[in-house]
């Protein structure tokens, strides 16, 4: 009957994420393909790659200021040209994707701190909890 089920687990992995009693973070397991990718090709790689990197952007600090080149490159009527603005942010956006933190897990007593920022390119909040990070949101 309990077949399907497992308790007193010190760690899950659901939906690409570990969750654990240190808090939850990036599967490292998921992500291994991100490490193989040299550069990208064309507009629609680049969609693929940031529609990844789009799910686990809640870990990523400054996801739309670092994404900027590569995003300008899936623009409509876009030419593309890989330069190296383009491979700094592919490469920055693979090392923030593969090293993320480990995000606490909101707690239902105690206070919330939101920090903001903005710039022409993107704008950018933290959701924190007792000097802990819970997201990012740009």
């Amino acid at each position: 009957m309990f077949s399907k089920y497992e308790f007193w687990l010190s760690l899950v992995e659901f939906l690409g994420r570990v969750v654990s009693s240190k808090g939850i973070q990036v599967d490292l397991r998921k992500i291994e393909a991100v490490q193989s990718w040299s550069s990208l090709s064309s507009a629609t790689e680049i969609r693929s790659f940031l529609s990844l990197d789009d799910y686990y952007r809640l870990f990523m600090e400054g996801f739309s200021s670092i994404a900027s080149p590569l995003t300008t490159l899936t623009q409509k009527g876009a030419i593309f040209r890989w330069l190296d603005e383009c491979k700094e942010s592919f490469q920055k956006l693979k090392t923030a994707l593969t090293t993320s933190p480990i995000l606490v897990i909101p707690s239902a007593s105690g206070s919330y701190t939101v920090y903001c920022d903005a710039s022409w390119i993107s704008i950018g909040c933290v959701l924190m909890q007792g000097g802990g990070v819970i997201a990012y949101a740009c």
